[in-house]
């Protein structure tokens, strides 16, 4: 359960950032004509990249420390991260974006807060088991 809160800790400072870039890059586009028909699917890739290596850097110093006895290879564990954050972050929170906007018709500044209530506990449980579990073999 600590590590739970801890990663909401740092989950809501990942939801601040993710959803700021978001509307910034949706402003940005819409401004300058760009990605016209996607702008809300551009802005989320946009938003996911930057906001994977905030919150791995923050779960690995905080919410999944290593104890200080072991070793955790950096590299393997953002790369498992942005994997992990794929399944989630990147393709099932735009699938649910794409059917909350295009289908159900809620605005895209809603859609993209409402889909974290499905995307923060799947991104946990993978984090948690795989990309940050023990890999230093």
């Amino acid at each position: 359960m600590k590590q739970f809160l801890k990663f909401g800790m740092v989950g809501l400072s990942n939801t601040v950032l993710s959803y700021l870039l978001y509307i910034i890059c949706i402003w940005i586009f819409q401004r300058n004509g760009l990605f016209q028909n996607a702008d809300y699917i551009a802005a989320s890739v946009i938003a996911f990249l930057i906001s994977v290596l905030w919150s791995f850097y923050w779960n690995n110093r905080f919410t999944f420390k290593q104890e200080s006895d072991t070793h955790r290879f950096l590299i393997k564990s953002l790369l498992k991260s942005y994997a992990s954050y794929s399944i989630t972050g990147l393709f099932l929170h735009n699938i649910l974006l794409t059917v909350s906007v295009e289908i159900i018709s809620i605005p895209k500044t809603i859609a993209y807060l409402l889909n974290l209530c499905v995307t923060i506990p799947l991104n946990f449980l993978l984090n948690k088991y795989w990309a940050f579990r023990d890999n230093t073999k």
